[in-house]
């Protein structure tokens, strides 16, 4: 038995550092969507559009990576879809609580996304997907923290509205 497998790291049926590429290449696409709206919208901007495009795809890595084990298990029709619902309908619902309406805007987007990214990195966990559930965090951090500047002052300063 290897170390990895005795500290409950997993085997996975792709590479960490595709898995990787592919939350990144997510982010990039959710941040080309968050700039449009940004620019014409104070609702769901940047970061919002990151965070759900990374859980997204995170919980459909995770989908996939369940099936594989399941299915090289055993002999079974593994449905993983199941457990990936169960766990984002769960988390929606308390995304939706953090969502408010403040007179003409919208408040809370951006935590509502946030907890469906922990979500995700919850169950990428629960698996041992360790070093691909703390990558997500930090990315998810980075998004939330380092982009806020980017967000509010640089993109809507630019056209005049305010904060």
């Amino acid at each position: 038995m290897d170390i990895g497998n005795s500290i409950g790291w997993v085997d996975t049926y792709l590479p960490a550092h595709i898995i990787g590429l592919r939350l990144l290449f997510a982010a990039m696409f959710g941040a080309v969507i968050g700039i449009e709206r940004e620019m014409h919208t104070a609702e769901a901007g940047l970061r919002t559009h990151i965070l759900v495009s990374v859980a997204a795809a995170l919980f459909t890595i995770l989908a996939f990576e369940i099936f594989h084990t399941i299915q090289t298990a055993s002999q079974t029709n593994p449905d993983p879809i199941r457990a990936v619902e169960a766990v984002t309908a769960g988390i929606a619902f308390l995304g939706a609580g953090a969502i408010f309406r403040s007179g003409a805007g919208v408040q809370g987007l951006t935590t509502g996304a946030g907890m469906w990214l922990a979500g995700a990195v919850g169950m990428a966990t629960a698996l041992g997907h360790y070093v691909i559930a703390a990558g997500t965090a930090l990315l998810a951090v980075l998004v939330m923290a380092a982009l806020r500047f980017f967000a509010h002052k640089v993109i809507r300063g630019r056209h005049g509205e305010a904060d």
